[in-house]
């Protein structure tokens, strides 16, 4: 029902109403009627009030728009016709905003000219936000339902939002720094945005987080490669070879021409073939891989009928030219021996007999007397059937004159052992001790540093006061030759060799072996005499390859590289495990 007064009469539209109903009328194009227009109560009437002469028809004139009206250029007036008189548009300001009187009526109007905003009634309350304010430019706010005043019914719909802004009087803001607008006036009016977004940016980031948050990354790539590099270096030094083999990067296993210098000599010996002149080609300096030669053998088809004999070359040939230096007999030296470190007594007879030619008979019975060398027999290892001779015929290579005999050979062998037993101090009643334990250096070690190490090591555990291996050495090399598989190539000894009980075998005996099981060279000899300081008790090869060997002082590290050793051995089946 519309609002009426006691006597039934349309009661007048509020002042604000008004207003409202007058803006929104000149927005749509609408005149209002009467019935929109308040209503004059009677006792303020003219009793002489004379009809309104009729006024010429004005000429028609387009409805202001919105956007007019909300720039000033356009007045808002009531529903009379606009007067002829030019009037000069009215921008709205700010100021205009805050006036809370009613502008000058417009002559002509049936109406006040209406504020396009109401002010707020003035308050004192500063904490009002757009969160609990809604008159704020608030897009929430509901538009006003549509209403009906008088009898006759006038309907006017509202479509446009209300918004108003609130004023606070008497309150001056505190200065705030400026900063560029992120939205237009035109969307603060249609809702799209709101004073919060106007002028607002972002405050600026962190430096010091920045900063961090740079080191933090750097870390994370630097620990990223880092693991990639020792990643790569790890399978590059494990699988460098195959990793060559598949990528075509494999170095050259032979020298290339023209490299010859200097000389060097080996010995083949009756029955050798191509893998282990190759070998020895290798270690003498005059092939470049330990398999270059016989690799070439394999290429090219050959199997030649190689001759017993010392043979002079040099270092750094190709494959293709020590084959044809092994193949002139110029090249082999006449009544040459080489003798090898560590070989036993067997062994150097049997050399010297392919050297010089002198029978092997005749070297064997000529080294079953020892006194007649100089050298006092041991009772025990003749007790035994050992070797008087065993350590004293020293290894070297040797040239001999024509017609040499046996006696004569082996002699020249024991002086050059006593001139190196002579040059490391030994003292004469120490000469059988020190060769004991330096022959047992010179099969156990494999590089000089080494040396000093195992003899280190037999010293320790040959202490009165060792509660580790209470005073037994434990040396596979001893068990072996004890047993007779010396040479059958394989570094681990076998159960039989360990368990059998002869004087060579330190597994069983306490202490040093009976005698020497070798031959030692002048390093062995000279380590023998000054053992590297270290509480080494145990050491054990790792790799057969390498030579690599760890030195440890509790049975318990030393099994940890035992383990190792056997699973080294066990991916490496032919080196000799």
């Amino acid at each position: 029902m519309p609002d009426s007064s006691p006597d039934g009469e349309a009661a007048p539209l509020s002042r604000r109403a008004a207003r409202e109903a007058a803006a929104r009328a000149a927005a749509t194009g609408a005149t209002p009627t009467a019935a929109t227009t308040p209503s004059v109560p009677a006792a303020s009437a003219a009793p002489s009030a004379q009809p309104m002469p009729a006024a010429s028809t004005p000429p028609a004139v387009a409805a202001p728009s919105w956007d007019a009206l909300v720039t000033g250029s356009t007045p808002v007036v009531g529903s009379g016709p606009i007067s002829a008189v030019p009037v000069a548009p009215t921008k709205l300001t700010v100021a205009a905003i805050h006036e809370e009187a009613p502008a000058e009526p417009v002559p002509g109007s049936g109406f006040q000219p209406v504020p396009l905003r109401a002010p707020r009634p003035t308050r004192t309350d500063v904490d009002a936000t757009p969160e609990t304010d809604p008159w704020l430019f608030s897009g929430d706010t509901a538009p006003a339902m549509p209403y009906s005043r008088g009898n006759t019914g006038a309907n006017a719909t509202v479509t446009a939002t209300a918004t108003r802004t609130a004023t606070l009087p008497d309150v001056t803001p505190e200065p705030t720094a400026q900063r560029p607008a992120s939205g237009t006036l035109d969307d603060l009016f249609s809702g799209s945005t709101s004073t919060d977004d106007i002028g607002h940016v972002p405050p600026p980031k962190n430096k010091k987080r920045r900063r961090i948050g740079g080191w933090i990354a750097l870390g994370v790539v630097l620990l990223i490669l880092g693991g990639i590099t020792a990643g790569g270096l790890y399978v590059w030094n494990t699988y460098e070879d195959k990793i060559r083999e598949v990528m075509g990067w494999e170095e050259p296993k032979d020298y290339e021409a023209g490299l010859a210098n200097g000389e060097a000599t080996i010995t083949i010996s009756s029955g050798d073939t191509g893998q282990p002149i190759s070998t020895a080609l290798y270690e003498a300096g005059v092939t470049k891989t330990d398999d270059a030669f016989y690799d070439y053998l394999i290429k090219t088809g050959q199997n030649p009928n190689f001759q017993p004999g010392v043979y002079k070359l040099q270092k750094q040939m190709t494959s293709e030219a020590a084959l044809a230096a092994l193949m002139d007999s110029a090249n082999r030296e006449e009544n040459t021996a080489q003798i090898p470190e560590g070989f036993t007594v067997d062994g150097t007879l049997e050399r010297i007999a392919e050297g010089t030619g002198i029978p092997l008979a005749d070297l064997q019975a000529a080294a079953a007397d020892p006194a007649a060398y100089g050298i006092t027999v041991n009772p025990a290892i003749a007790a035994a059937g050992g070797q008087p001779l065993e350590g004293w015929l020293f290894p070297a290579t040797y040239t001999f004159d024509p017609g040499v005999t046996a006696q004569t050979a082996i002699q020249t062998l024991v002086n050059r052992t006593i001139e190196s037993l002579d040059a490391a101090g030994v003292p004469a009643d120490q000469r059988q001790r020190v060769l004991t334990v330096a022959s047992i250096i010179q099969r156990e070690a494999r590089f000089e540093d080494d040396f000093y190490k195992v003899s280190r090591v037999i010293e320790n555990r040959l202490l009165p006061d060792n509660q580790e291996t209470f005073g037994k050495l434990q040396m596979d090399s001893t068990a072996q030759y004890g047993f007779g598989e010396l040479h059958d190539g394989t570094a681990s000894t076998s159960d039989e060799a360990q368990n059998d009980p002869n004087p060579w075998n330190t597994y069983y005996v306490t202490g040093l072996p009976v005698g020497p099981i070798a031959n030692p060279g002048d390093v062995a000899i000279d380590a023998a005499m000054h053992p590297a300081d270290g509480p080494w008790l145990y050491f054990v090869t790792v790799n057969m390859d390498s030579g690599q060997t760890e030195f440890t002082t509790t049975y318990n590290e030393h099994l940890k590289f035992v383990k190792q050793m056997q699973q080294w051995c066990s991916e490496h089946p032919d080196s000799g495990c």
